[in-house]
């Protein structure tokens, strides 16, 4: 008996269209590099991701050039929803931006309290503070409408302003030694990206073209390489929906190249960066490694840190006046979402490599961490959203 190819690709449809699916598929990206680092494929799987390919290696191609496409593709988000979408407006960016500004600077607090000492393992400082807005949406998703709309528009922005923070973080504190000429030629990129812009330039090419160069540029200048796609983001023409119909909305060269990457980006960079990021080898694990200050402050950072920087901050903003509660939220519906943005994995893991970048040591410890609060984060999150009554209620109005 033969299936109908039909039903298998309705199947895959739904799933690639389900706003879980990227999340899924980085676990399972991520359980699998757990299990070849622990296997008798480990030595090839290290040696693999050392490996030169031209100028650089199998995993700097990885982190340098690939994630430089999730970094445009977060750049594009970030672009659409300031001019055009959820952060359009200041009564919309209120709550989310101050949210997002709490769960950044508690957990890099969190983090220095358990790393003061040691001048090191300080530099990681900025690990924890950020969220992975395809896991933690991921998983809200899972509560369909157990959990009230406002969560997921509330989740998305304070994502992207915290995927804009990380930006800044990476750009000021993690640059090394910068070469001018380098730099210089960058900005020209730039000026000359800006200009396509101003001309009202509608085709897709000439930018990504102009992208490569200037991807070069910001490689050799010395700031990491992947703040080129949000650089490159930035300049791509978007045309404000309002009023236009069709041409003046989504057929905008920036929805057109968000819409193209929107699949590529959560289904095949993630994976990718997720499959050679997260394998860490437990090979003589001690498991005071769990109580060491590097772990611990990552995974505080990421449970702790979160909670009380997104829901304290949420809680008081609310009460001073200073923004809108979520519409029909309860106050568990906000801390599960805030428990939610403790799952840190793709972004923080970027963070950890840029921060020691040349201590295996180091990053096995930032590894253990990330996966450790990010597992607790989503578990106990799950189960206050979980535990929290229907949208709408009289808890609701609590808040």
């Amino acid at each position: 008996m033969t299936r109908n190819p039909h039903v298998r690709s309705t199947l895959l449809r739904r799933f690639i269209d389900n706003e879980a699916s990227g999340g899924i598929v980085l676990m399972v990206a991520a359980a699998l590099a757990l299990i070849v680092a622990n296997s008798a494929l480990a030595p090839t799987y290290f040696a693999a991701l050392k490996t030169y390919v031209g100028p650089l290696s199998v995993s700097h191609w990885i982190n340098d050039a690939l994630m430089a496409v999730f970094f445009l593709l977060v750049g594009l988000e970030i672009k659409r929803e300031i001019v055009d979408g959820q952060l359009s407006t200041w009564s919309r960016r209120i709550l989310p931006g101050l949210c997002a500004a709490g769960g950044m600077a508690v957990p890099a607090l969190i983090f220095a309290g358990f790393n003061w000492n040691n001048g090191e393992v300080i530099r990681g400082w900025a690990i924890p503070t950020a969220t992975d807005i395809a896991f933690a949406l991921g998983v809200l998703s899972l509560f369909g409408n157990r959990v009230p709309a406002s969560m997921k528009v509330f989740l998305t922005a304070l994502a992207i302003i915290d995927d804009l923070g990380a930006v800044l973080i990476i750009a000021v504190f993690y640059t090394g030694n910068l070469d001018l000429a380098a730099l210089g030629g960058a900005a020209a990129v730039v000026v000359a990206l800006l200009t396509l812009n101003r001309m009202k330039v509608r085709a897709l090419w000439p930018y990504l073209m102009l992208g490569a160069v200037l991807w070069l540029q910001v490689l050799l200048s010395g700031v990491h390489a992947t703040v080129a796609g949000v650089a490159l983001a930035l300049t791509i023409p978007l045309t404000r929906a309002t009023g236009g119909g069709h041409e003046r909305g989504v057929d905008s060269p920036l929805h057109r190249l968000e819409h193209a990457l929107a699949k590529v980006v959560p289904f095949v960079v993630i994976p990718i960066f997720g499959f050679a990021n997260a394998g860490v080898s437990l090979a003589g694990f001690d498991a005071r490694a769990l109580i060491d200050p590097l772990t611990l402050g990552v995974a505080g950072g990421l449970v702790m840190g979160k909670v009380v920087g997104v829901y304290g901050t949420a809680r008081a903003t609310v009460k001073l006046g200073w923004a809108a509660a979520p519409v029909g939220a309860a106050p568990s519906h906000v801390l599960g979402v805030a428990l939610l943005c403790g799952i840190g994995f793709t972004m923080s893991l970027f963070i950890g490599l840029l921060a020691f970048p040349d201590n295996a040591a180091l990053q096995d410890g930032v590894k253990i961490g990330i996966l450790l609060g990010s597992l607790v984060s989503a578990v106990l999150g799950a189960v206050v959203l979980m535990l929290s009554p229907k949208p709408g209620g009289a808890e609701a109005r609590a808040f």
